[in-house]
């Protein structure tokens, strides 16, 4: 049996998030606490005491489901032992500190530093994201590349029939139109801060690379598939380069996960999340995978 962990993005925090964590385990509660002292702030009061709204501003949301999911990982201990990992965009940093080629503690700037950099991002331009269900990639592929006025890419290949585009207001809403007459089953335009993983991300990009290229990145205990190729790296180098990529380059999950069970992948484990998202997509990309949680 070779077994994947797998660690969710944005979208996954839950009210309450961790405080099981926090209040049954010592070593969960270090780690929080170190945490509230990286970031200069309190952000266990927002995870365990705060709404649904306070869970949504990006700048809480971010380090707060990175912090659900690498602290279950990190008091799980012996039993944690992946052949594999991935993280759906926010979740690569997730996967990353899971096997050691990132630090805790810079895993978790490099988080607070993207949620502000893509924060700032999206408040230079109005762009939003939506979601093309029941419909071949390809053809989605095609109408975004039809409209050449305004950005419009693909942005999260999320199961097969499910793949999630991004760009400015206006060309998301001129292609939301193309799709419904093109036949998609569904489009649903997505409650987002802006257009994640689209060359309007290239301010943040631009932000980050600088604070990635002053960390240190290690040799991981195991293969990391990233997003931008879903390809397994442990290369240093080559991670940092591809961990830069991710802001503007589409999250390939579908293809991750193909070339997992390609690799020999027998189980996948996902990592905290407020639901199974990732399990699921799972199935939808493969229905005999076995999949569980940690």
């Amino acid at each position: 049996m070779k077994k994947a962990y797998v660690f969710p993005g944005q979208g996954s925090q839950f009210e309450g998030m961790g405080k099981d964590l926090y209040d049954s385990n010592p070593q969960a509660r270090e780690l929080f606490e170190q945490a509230n002292e990286i970031l200069g702030w309190r952000i266990t009061d927002v995870m365990f005491s705060g709404t649904k709204e306070d869970l949504t501003q990006t700048k809480v949301t971010q380090p707060a489901v990175f912090l659900e999911s690498i602290i279950r990982a990190k008091v799980a201990g012996d039993s944690f032992q992946p052949d594999a990992v991935a993280g759906h965009s926010l979740g690569e940093f997730s996967a990353l500190a899971a096997a050691g080629a990132l630090s805790f503690a810079d895993a978790l700037r490099l988080v607070s530093q993207r949620a502000f950099a893509m924060q700032k991002a999206c408040e230079m331009t109005e762009s939003t994201m939506a979601a093309a269900l029941g419909m071949e990639d390809a053809l989605v592929e095609q109408i975004c590349a039809g409209i050449t006025d305004e950005i419009v890419v693909p942005a999260n290949y999320n199961s097969p029939g499910q793949l999630v585009i991004s760009g400015s207001k206006n060309g998301i809403e001129t292609a939301v139109v193309k799709l419904q007459e093109a036949g998609a089953r569904r489009v649903v335009v997505l409650a987002v801060g802006g257009a994640f993983h689209s060359p309007l991300m290239q301010p943040a990009q631009d932000e980050l690379a600088r604070a990635i290229d002053a960390t240190l990145f290690n040799t991981p205990s195991c293969p990391v598939y990233q997003n931008v190729h879903a390809q397994p790296v442990t290369d240093p180098a080559a991670i940092r380069q591809n961990l830069i990529a991710q802001l503007t380059a589409p999250v390939r999950w579908t293809q991750t996960i193909e070339n997992m069970l390609a690799d020999g992948i027998t189980e996948f484990i996902e990592v905290g999340g407020s639901g199974g998202v990732l399990r699921g997509l799972i199935r939808k990309i493969n229905r005999d995978a076995v999949t569980n949680a940690l």
